[in-house]
């Protein structure tokens, strides 16, 4: 079994209690992440009928549920909305939720999607756990259109240590992993979260690797004393 497949078998194992998790860890403030996510892309991208958003690594469905509250609440229309992941236990969960979304088992690197045409694209805290990570920036930008936007929330390594930085670390580390195991049954997998982190790119390298695939940035926000990282970039008109 590949590193991949590890980290695709560590999420089958969780999913049943993800969202709970999920929602206890953060203390809830991943929602206001989310939204303005959606609410900036929608700025930036400025368009009221929007043929198709795919959000990659969607887990159980979260994001996708977003895409299409934030969206009926400023009247614009989306065709479809897509959600993908690597994890049948992820989607199954997301399935089970009756969300105005269709939902695909794909790795991030290899999507079963045409060239040109996906509106919005959006990646949220699941970046660092793909493994091949150019390759699938590259498949991001294959699948976009021309002006399409890339939409991605992660978690990013700092580059200097601060007190509010030690604080994220000490939760991450000591606290995280303890909780997320009670929850879960599942102390490896939230072990391996904090870990991913510190093993990911800084914001600064990720801006590097966006431009380097051709992504033009729009924006890079922190939240939370950097604790999460918003970007937003688009892919150039032809």
């Amino acid at each position: 079994m590949n590193q991949q497949e590890k980290i695709v078998s560590m999420f089958d194992n969780i999913a049943g209690t993800y969202d709970i998790a999920n929602r206890v860890l953060s203390f809830g403030v991943d929602k206001g992440w989310r939204k303005e996510a959606c609410e900036k892309t929608f700025d930036h991208y400025n368009r009221q009928k929007i043929d198709m958003i795919l959000d990659v690594a969607c887990g159980t469905g979260d994001m996708c549920d977003y895409w299409d509250k934030r969206a009926a609440k400023r009247g614009i229309t989306i065709g479809e909305i897509y959600g993908a992941d690597p994890s049948s236990g992820m989607l199954n969960v997301a399935r089970e939720k009756g969300l105005n979304a269709k939902f695909v088992q794909a790795e991030a690197k290899d999507l079963p999607v045409k060239d040109d045409s996906v509106d919005i694209l959006s990646i949220s805290y699941g970046l660092r756990n793909v493994v091949d990570r150019k390759e699938g920036l590259a498949e991001f930008y294959r699948v976009l259109k021309p002006g399409g936007m890339l939409v991605i929330l992660e978690f990013t390594r700092l580059q200097k240590q601060t007190l509010p930085s030690r604080v994220r670390d000490f939760y991450m580390k000591k606290v995280l992993p303890v909780v997320g195991g009670l929850l879960s049954k599942n102390f490896d997998a939230y072990s391996y979260l904090p870990n991913s982190i510190e093993g990911f790119l800084t914001k600064e390298k990720l801006i590097e690797e966006l431009a380097e695939t051709g992504f033009e940035l729009k924006e890079a926000k922190g939240y939370s004393m950097d604790i999460s990282t918003l970007f937003i970039a688009q892919k150039p008109s032809a």
